[in-house]
């Protein structure tokens, strides 16, 4: 596996260098493959960076037709619901550019999620058989999850299903979540954390012992893909408190 680990000054920066990644990502695999497939994150720093390649010159640069979009995870909510990821995905990228309806496939969180699960499991069977997506967005709790992937919780002993339904005791709520074994089959996986009430817990991941069950995010290590994380200096721990 390669690893990478960029630190950019602030928020800003941390979506404009993700969004010249993803932007050079979709032009190579399109012109290699002539498909471009991405797994979008739910999160406040993404919502930045879906509004940025909705936007020029981003919008005009990925050849958008091209592409296809599916989910890292999703809670157990309508389409509609402000709790969805499809939602805020919708609402800040993909109603803005011509991505064809068809090449758009959200888990249905409106519907048992166990049913959920196998549904989006057959279907990532059907489209990347034993490959995975292109690129992978990921983001991460102040707890050290990623996509659904809680501390403690079932789906991190998963080692067979591409997705899979879990329970997440804590927030007393379903997810739906792609699962470790199947996000380490992308061509790169890309990590963004912001915020310096991340930098305790990033330092830990990178830099402490392997304890996955505490901090699941430790499980992403793409098989012969590349790990991106993209830090802002808070995140990273560059900014002195206050």
């Amino acid at each position: 596996m390669e690893r990478e680990i960029k630190v950019v000054p602030d928020m800003a920066e941390l979506v404009r260098e993700a969004a010249d990644r993803i932007t050079d990502a979709a032009r190579r695999a399109i012109a290699e493959k002539g498909s471009f497939s991405i797994a979008l994150s739910g999160g406040r720093t993404p919502e930045g960076l879906y509004r940025l390649l909705a936007s020029e010159p981003y919008r005009s640069a990925i050849d958008w037709g091209k592409v296809e979009v599916y989910f890292g995870d999703e809670r157990s909510v309508p389409p509609d619901s402000d709790q969805s990821n499809f939602r805020m995905a919708h609402e800040a990228l993909l109603s803005k550019v011509p991505i064809p309806k068809e090449d758009i496939h959200r888990i249905r969180g409106e519907i048992d999620p166990n049913a959920a699960a196998i549904e989006y499991g057959q279907l990532l069977k059907q489209k990347f058989g034993d490959g995975g997506v292109d690129m992978a967005l990921l983001g991460m709790g102040d707890d050290g999850h990623t996509a659904s992937l809680f501390p403690g919780t079932a789906a991190l002993q998963e080692t067979h299903h591409r997705a899979v339904a879990n329970h997440v005791e804590k927030l007393n709520t379903w997810r739906v979540t792609m699962s470790a074994p199947f996000l380490n089959r992308s061509r790169a996986v890309m990590i963004l954390i912001s915020g310096a009430d991340k930098a305790k817990r990033v330092a830990e991941v990178l830099e402490g012992p392997r304890d996955p069950e505490r901090l699941p995010i430790q499980l992403v290590e793409p098989r012969e893909g590349k790990l991106t994380w993209i830090l802002d200096a808070a995140a990273a721990g560059m900014h002195d408190e206050q």
